[in-house]
């Protein structure tokens, strides 16, 4: 016994001497370096949706097939990204996370050279696992990197990865494929990772503070797995995943393949959290949420992931569908949110970190702001321009600008350091099912609200309608005096009409979505004034609260 606490000593006193051997490296550095594997993985989340059909006819599959490449790798992303925290205490967070760097960049290779779809979907598995740990471990170096004086500037540059990332991928994704091949879209993925691995063997380190935390995961020198707790969030993450991911593609509950789904899921995340309540060392931390800040600052994770994703999704969408834009046209429209984030994130960092403002007030106007963008979106019509959806993005921008920022320092206030690594996961936990949970929800909302709109007109415009009888035979005739057979032109004339219904519906159904998105923000609003005040920079407290 006294070997054992002798060896003991000896390794912490050895942690000890190594982390003062070395020299102190800028925080900025750590903070880039980290950040680059974050924005490639977030890039990848959206890169290949517009290259799709193109990979179902290189590939040779239908487009349904194909969609199973953005499902797969979200399930695996989903299981894996709860249980980051704990995987990176097993195996060290500087060790887990080049492996998971690495395990991304060689997967991305066989996506790349994929000859079959068995092929990519077993390759996009395993790139889901590797990309699953990169966001919350980075934002656990972060926390532990910067002091809570200079830790807003940090999260600025978090901010700037998540929200562009997203919103650049149609983009560069739309552009590699027409001018170049779909495989591409993920080879661009292997120098980024290689120098990500070299720069992160290089300046990142674990402090020497994780070499205590890394313990809990030991009993008697034996590794503590919680298996029952792997096993339920795992599978529920899992079908759960899949339901929001193909509800909509199999007609939702009146599909036995997505009701079984629905069950394993709330039933397995169900018996989880009970789970993890009881159990010593769980692989997620509910008890965490008994934290005021931390609890609310949550909601917001998930409330930031279904408006930041669930408009992202639907933009391109209407514009591509309703007014004829190319892929990379659609996307620049997302640029000015982009542009503006990258501009006033570091402006919201100072203005918090010097005490400028409070971080809740800031947050609760950026809360604001971002539901009057929803609003501001819904009252557009098919005669709508470029440049008043690139106000509106803007706009939004604003609003997400100074949202993150605020957040993560409200999230983290009252957590010890012993704290973050657990809580990392935990809030990416919640941003990325806000995000899941947003996409499905516009994309089933904008179907049944179409449906809802077109039933509505059509009992108002009858074929017994004269207005609608005549203008279907005006068009008909004007269609006979350049060329159409009168059966033709009389054809012609009546798709042309049903078209423009399917046009003006489709877009009421997405003005409907961003009501709705704009209601679910602003009335999440005022939550946030039940949080505790802060001081920016105080010490947090040592053993949590």
């Amino acid at each position: 016994m006294r070997k054992e606490t002798n060896r003991s000593h000896n390794a912490d006193e050895g942690v000890k001497r190594v982390s003062e051997a070395r020299p102190a490296i800028n925080p900025w550095v750590v903070a880039l370096t980290v950040t680059i594997a974050t924005f490639m993985e977030l890039l990848d989340t959206s890169i290949a949706n517009v290259s799709l059909p193109y990979i179902a006819g290189g590939l040779g599959r239908s487009f349904d097939e194909v969609t199973w490449i953005l499902t797969t790798y979200l399930v695996a992303n989903a299981v894996v990204l709860p249980m980051s925290a704990w995987l990176s205490r097993v195996f060290g967070r500087k060790n887990y996370y080049m492996a998971c760097v690495a395990l991304f960049t060689v997967t991305s290779f066989f996506c790349g050279i994929a000859p079959t779809l068995g092929v990519m979907l077993m390759a996009r598995v395993l790139q889901g696992i590797g990309g699953g740990g990169l966001a919350p471990v980075e934002q656990a170096i972060l926390v532990d990197t910067f002091p809570p004086a200079k830790r807003a500037s940090a999260f600025a540059l978090y901010t700037i990865a998540i929200v562009t990332a997203p919103a650049i991928g149609p983009v560069l994704g739309g552009w590699i494929t027409d001018n170049y091949n779909w495989r591409w879209v993920f080879f661009i993925n292997i120098p980024v990772g290689i120098l990500s691995l070299l720069l992160t063997n290089r300046f990142v380190h674990d402090p020497a503070s994780f070499a205590e935390e890394r313990k809990s995961v030991r009993v008697n020198g034996k590794l503590n797995v919680d298996g029952i707790g792997i096993a339920l969030i795992g599978v529920g993450s899992a079908a759960l995943e899949v339901l929001l991911d193909r509800g909509q593609i199999e007609d939702w509950f009146g599909s036995t393949f997505i009701c079984w789904m629905a069950f394993l899921g709330i039933t397995c995340l169900s018996v989880a959290v009970w789970w993890e309540l009881h159990t010593r060392d769980p692989i997620i931390d509910f008890r965490l949420l008994k934290v005021r800040n931390f609890a609310i600052a949550n909601v917001f994770y998930f409330v930031f992931g279904v408006g930041l994703f669930a408009s992202t999704t639907m933009i391109p969408q209407i514009l591509q569908s309703l007014y004829g834009y190319r892929a990379i046209d659609a996307g620049l429209v997302l640029g000015p949110g982009a542009f503006v984030i990258t501009c006033l994130a570091p402006v919201g960092a100072q203005l918090v970190q010097r005490g400028i403002i409070k971080p809740k007030n800031l947050l609760f106007g950026a809360i604001l702001t971002v539901g009057y963008s929803f609003l501001h979106y819904s009252s557009f019509t098919l005669q709508t321009d470029y440049r008043h959806y690139a106000l509106a993005r803007a706009l939004q921008g604003l609003g997400y600008a100074f949202f993150f920022v605020p957040l993560s320092v409200i999230a983290y206030s009252q957590l010890s350091p012993a704290q973050n690594n657990k809580a990392s996961s935990l809030t990416n936990f919640f941003r990325n099912w806000g995000g899941s949970f947003g996409i499905a929800l516009v994309t089933a909302m904008s179907e049944r609200r179409q449906d809802f709109h077109q039933d509505r007109m059509a009992a108002n415009l009858t074929s017994s309608s004269n207005g609608l009888r005549e203008a279907i035979q005006a068009t008909a005739a004007y269609l006979q005096q350049h060329g159409y057979a009168a059966a033709d032109s009389m054809a012609a004339a009546t798709a042309r009409y049903y078209d423009q219904l399917y046009a003006q519906t489709r877009m009421l159904a997405f003005m409907d979505c961003f009501r709705m998105m704009a209601w679910l923000t602003l009335i999440a609003a005022p939550l946030i004034l039940l949080s505790a005040n802060l001081r920016p920079g105080a010490k947090a407290p040592e053993g949590g609260h």
